[in-house]
């Protein structure tokens, strides 16, 4: 795994805890990036990785969660796995933002952090939605939301990491 590869998957580690956090204890996303940092020696462009992606998942969350309901099916968002349901969730902010990463290493990506923070379902169902969303996308069969699609232009694109 090169530094960059490592840096970016460390990224997403933090910001999946930042999301487990928010979405069980909701607050001001500010306010929870600052008190989360407050004990990890972390900073650069892992830091800005992992705030670039819970900024943009809680802007975006009502509209991704319509994208990820439209693709799960049998399933209520609100229903899924705390630590599944960022983790897709996340994952489809990198799929609608984030064009210079290709979709399949997104989907590994998640995969792999599902092993590690998920249970044993967590990797299966994380591909199985996320392969349906990519599909659709790459088919044009999924328009943004709104809200999503006014936010694609004001949203700053990834730094490099």
């Amino acid at each position: 795994m090169s530094r960059t590869t490592g840096e970016r998957r460390r990224g997403r580690e933090y910001a999946l805890q930042l999301l487990f956090q928010l979405d069980l204890a909701p607050q001001d996303t500010q306010t929870a990036i600052e008190q989360f940092w407050l004990d990890k020696p972390v900073v650069g462009p892992v830091q800005e990785f992992a705030e670039q992606i819970v900024c943009g998942t809680m802007q975006c969350r009502d509209g991704i969660d319509a994208v990820l309901a439209g693709s799960a099916f049998n399933w209520r968002v609100s229903r899924m796995p705390v630590v599944d349901r960022n983790i897709l969730r996340m994952a489809i902010y990198e799929f609608l933002f984030f064009a210079a990463t290709p979709r399949v290493v997104v989907i590994d990506e998640a995969i792999e952090i599902a092993k590690k923070f998920g249970n044993e379902e967590s990797a299966p169902f994380i591909n199985g939605i996320l392969d349906a969303i990519r599909i659709k996308i790459e088919a044009g069969e999924i328009d943004l939301p709104a809200d999503l699609a006014a936010l694609a232009v004001t949203l700053p694109g990834p730094k490099t990491v």
